[in-house]
């Protein structure tokens, strides 16, 4: 296209302004490919973990305040580098959820990055905010149906591995050394956890050095479950320090969910049920976990029918399952897709009518309610259509199958979500005037 002069139209480059990421070297490799467009990209760091897998040096802003300075460092970003665009990971730590609200009102596009919904195989791209925050919240199932180019009379498998696993938790343990021996250019970091950066590390190296041991554990513990040959349900464990259980729950505690969810079992499930306890595969045991299971079904009288299975992959445990409750969990996706009854307690995108059910636990674990299959094909169809992108953040083939799709989505002036929608409205809306 030529404007009135006879020249090419140019455009004003897209400015990216990145905050924090998953750990590891995607937001670099991401921002790579986003300069090959035209576009610079800029990189935030609170601490030295964030930018020791920055390439471009040039590039990296470093934040050295107190936390209190942030918005007013952040708006005098903006204008230095002139940014068009706001991308992270997460969108309820305190200093993102203060960018987005700067970002927004300043007009900019704001990029938030997420684990998939559809984990494992799946990462999660949206616009403005996620989880909680998504606006997944606030489009029914009905909408979703109307918006869908096809049907899926069989949803894709969900793939039983986590193939990106191993590379997380070497990335985080990388991450986290540099924060603990090399920090001292960020005086006033604060991690958004509540350990100390050093306890942080600890635990990502003992996670490390004894996973062989609780491979063998969890291969007992799950074969004993398997080939128990007694009905048995599963509670989908999360990381009590994750987003989701903090800012989309009203439990205090993994301790309090722990406590509802034995009561509920003791009082509703058949004597020859079990419940079967599945810890998040990033679980370091911050939180002691086994000993507060073992003691909250003590406490209820149902020592010999409960059971705690450390990590693995949930694919073994959900293919015999009777039922599965959580918080809100995307591990949840797994029993929808196999027809499993979920039970949920938080804010969570997958809970709609048809999915989850609303049943006391005595009576959920009683006689459970099953999710609509129909219903369930056409949210997992949309996700598919939208925000869940093929890929990972954290192994080099995960990495390069997402940067495939992502790079192109980030520069589309349309959110995911909007376009589906307004594409099927549109076409509605042609379909009425030609007849």
């Amino acid at each position: 296209m030529t404007n009135t002069t006879g020249k090419p139209k140019t455009h004003a480059p897209r400015v990216f302004l990145f905050l924090q990421g998953p750990h590891g070297p995607f937001f670099s490799e991401l921002a790579e490919r986003l300069r090959e467009t035209g576009a610079r990209c800029f990189r935030v760091a609170f601490n030295a973990g964030d930018g020791s897998r920055w390439r471009d040096r040039s590039s990296l802003l470093d934040f050295r305040s107190d936390l209190s300075e942030w918005p007013g460092t952040f708006k005098d970003w903006l204008v230095t580098t002139k940014a068009t665009d706001l991308v992270l990971y997460g969108d309820v730590r305190r200093h993102h959820a203060d960018a987005i609200r700067i970002a927004k009102a300043a007009g900019l596009t704001v990029h938030v990055f997420e684990e998939g919904y559809l984990r494992p195989y799946w990462a999660t791209y949206e616009r403005d905010g996620s989880n909680g925050n998504s606006k997944l919240m606030q489009i029914t199932l009905e909408q979703m149906q109307n918006a869908l180019s096809r049907t899926a009379d069989v949803p894709a498998l969900p793939p039983d591995r986590w193939g990106d696993l191993r590379m997380h938790m070497v990335h985080g343990a990388l991450y986290h050394w540099h924060v603990l021996f090399r920090n001292q250019r960020f005086p006033h970091y604060r991690p958004h956890r509540d350990q100390t950066v050093a306890e942080e590390f600890r635990l990502q190296l003992l996670r490390l050095l004894r996973r062989p041991r609780y491979m063998v554990e969890r291969w007992i513990t799950t074969r004993r479950i398997r080939t128990g040959g007694r009905p048995y349900h599963v509670v989908l464990l999360q990381l009590e320090h994750d987003a989701s259980f903090r800012a989309f729950s009203d439990f205090a505690s993994q301790t309090d969910f722990v406590d509802m969810v034995i009561e509920g079992f003791a009082q509703g499930a058949p004597s020859h049920h079990r419940l079967v306890f599945k810890a998040h595969p990033l679980e370091d045991g911050r939180a002691p976990l086994e000993r507060t299971i073992r003691d909250s079904a003590k406490t209820q009288g149902v020592s010999d029918r409960v059971h705690f299975v450390r990590g693995g992959k949930l694919a073994y445990l959900l293919q015999a399952a009777r039922s599965a409750v959580t918080v809100n969990s995307t591990s949840a996706h797994q029993a929808l897709w196999r027809g499993l009854p979920v039970r949920s307690f938080g804010v969570s995108v997958y809970d709609k009518p048809g999915l989850v059910s609303h049943q006391s636990l005595p009576d959920f674990f009683a006689d459970p309610t099953p999710p609509d299959p129909n219903a369930y094909a056409i949210y997992r169809q949309f996700l598919l259509e939208t925000s869940q992108i093929p890929g990972g953040f954290y192994s080099t083939k995960g990495r390069s199958q997402l940067l495939r799709q992502v790079v192109d989505r980030m520069l589309s002036p349309d959110d995911p979500y909007d376009l589906r929608l307004e594409r099927r409205e549109t076409g509605a809306q042609q379909l009425r005037v030609v007849r």
